[in-house]
């Protein structure tokens, strides 16, 4: 008689062990932030020919294309097998939110500021992580989290002339992407990064190719080509920051994120003319300061969630 063959199982992807090299992981940090800059400073530019709706959809386009290994079922990076498709929807979603939001912002605010007004995400990390992952948050935190809110007032400054209602659009943008830094914790050791990035790029692609015909302008070769500019320096951008944080803790590589404002202010400077007024220089140092803290409250936390590990008696 035949013997049955064995069924042949799925091999489970695992992330590659971390590795504790904190210079390497801030070079690769600090080279992020040139392709998320250059990501930035080219959507603004093709903002004033195109509609945001539709540079984020080349843009998410692009993303998916760069993925497509991932998504095909017989090939070797086939990785769309997933146990939280609610939630990796919900962060394609958020994704989709932070671009689109932050792009239409560009349209109508320097670059710098615009930057500066993003940087406020681990401000709403803070708060959603009390009501999504019950974390308890101290005074100290509450009060780094009010010096950040005083650096967003002190460069929209509400009331004044210098007030433009697009500034909530970075706003928004910066509460998305907390969002979706939220949804991938509750993922996190469950899904593997190149699943969640896919199903980001299928979101956003899905979402997008329905409101883009209400939108579309006819973009130029030229057009096309910086959309793609867009896609490409942005997912790379991500791609690179995945490989940093493997290499050194949160609350190490965290602080040259930042170094983002200084190439988004050289290249705006140069390509749109374009120089910080002193009220956004002040109101992002409120903000990066804010944001310091609270990666450093981070460490700290996980520090003593560590030795509460290791004086547990349970195995």
């Amino acid at each position: 008689m035949p013997m049955p063959v064995p069924e042949k199982k799925q091999k489970t992807r695992r992330a590659p062990a971390r590795v504790d090299h904190p210079f390497k992981g801030i070079a690769l940090v600090l080279l992020s932030t040139v392709f998320l800059g250059t990501s930035d400073v080219t959507a603004k530019y093709l903002s004033t020919s195109l509609p945001s709706i539709e540079i984020t959809w080349i843009r998410f386009v692009t993303f998916a294309l760069m993925f497509t290994p991932v998504m095909l079922p017989g090939s070797p990076l086939h990785a769309m097998r997933t146990e939280r498709l609610g939630l990796q929807l919900m962060r394609g979603a958020a994704l989709l939110g932070s671009s689109l939001f932050f792009i239409t912002g560009l349209r109508f605010l320097p670059i710098a500021e615009a930057s500066a007004t993003g940087f406020v995400s681990p401000l709403f990390v803070t708060a959603l992580s009390i009501i999504f992952l019950s974390e308890q948050v101290g005074l100290r935190r509450w009060i780094a989290t009010a010096i950040g809110l005083t650096g967003v007032l002190i460069i929209l400054r509400p009331g004044t002339s210098a007030f433009h209602a697009a500034a909530f659009f970075p706003i928004i943008s910066a509460f998305c992407w907390a969002a979706a830094l939220i949804l991938t914790r509750m993922m996190s050791g469950r899904e593997a990064v190149l699943t969640t990035m896919a199903y980001s790029a299928l979101t956003g692609v899905a979402i997008l190719s329905l409101m883009v015909p209400f939108v579309w302008v006819t973009p130029s070769w030229t057009g096309i080509g910086l959309g793609i500019v867009i896609g490409v320096a942005s997912t790379v951008g991500q791609w690179i920051i995945v490989l940093a944080y493997r290499y050194g803790d949160a609350s190490v590589l965290a602080p040259f994120s930042y170094t983002q404002l200084l190439w988004v202010s050289i290249l705006g400077f140069f390509i749109f003319g374009e120089v910080p007024d002193v009220w956004t220089v002040v109101g992002a140092a409120f903000i990066v300061a804010s944001g310091l803290y609270i990666a450093h409250r981070e460490r700290v936390r996980r520090a003593q969630l560590l030795v509460l590990e290791e004086r547990s008696p349970n195995p």
